[in-house]
């Protein structure tokens, strides 16, 4: 299984600064997904035609999961919702709206936040706030969906103990599974 994590940042793809942001997120998936994976790193600038590109590069590539980091609030160069929404095939605002919520319980201008969800073919898309701590905060809240979700749109089997499946959807995908794991 593939996940793509993709760091949106003028000044860390220049090397200003270090990406803490992507390491954040690879630290939490490391200790949220219990099956194998391979994560494709991106570390790219807020740029609207780079990042629609480099999202349709990973939706080719078939990653179950594409998260990105960084571009989600109002300045000028944060164009990461408008890219992601290109490129969605549907639109899941249920995540930003509760990543909101969640976040209004640490800081006021998370209401600020723009960040949005959807899938595209195969692949699960989420846009994550650009600081380490509200990452781990925002994918606390909404990371028990995501499994079922890309369930739902036949992508790879993400297993983890806070994943969240309804039990009778739990045993047609585990039975939906095994077969396509045989052949």
């Amino acid at each position: 299984m593939k996940i793509a994590i993709v760091t949106m940042s003028d000044r860390a793809s220049a090397g200003i600064y270090e990406d803490k942001s992507g390491e954040e997120i690879k630290k939490y998936l490391k200790e949220n997904i219990k099956n194998g994976f391979e994560i494709i790193y991106k570390l790219i600038p807020d740029d609207y035609d780079k990042i629609v590109s480099t999202l349709q590069e990973l939706i080719d590539m078939k990653c179950a999961l594409i998260l990105t980091t960084g571009g989600t609030g109002p300045a000028p160069r944060d164009v990461t919702p408008e890219a992601t929404k290109k490129v969605l095939d549907k639109e899941l605002p249920g995540f930003g709206e509760l990543m909101r919520m969640h976040s209004l319980k640490y800081v006021p201008t998370s209401i600020l936040a723009r960040g949005t969800a959807g899938v595209a073919k195969q692949s699960f898309i989420l846009n994550l706030p650009g600081s380490p701590k509200a990452i781990k905060e925002n994918l606390e809240a909404v990371f028990p969906a995501i499994p079922y979700a890309i369930d739902l749109i036949n992508g790879d089997y993400i297993e983890s103990d806070i994943a969240f499946r309804p039990k009778k959807r739990n045993n047609l995908v585990k039975l939906h599974f095994k077969k396509y794991k045989k052949g």
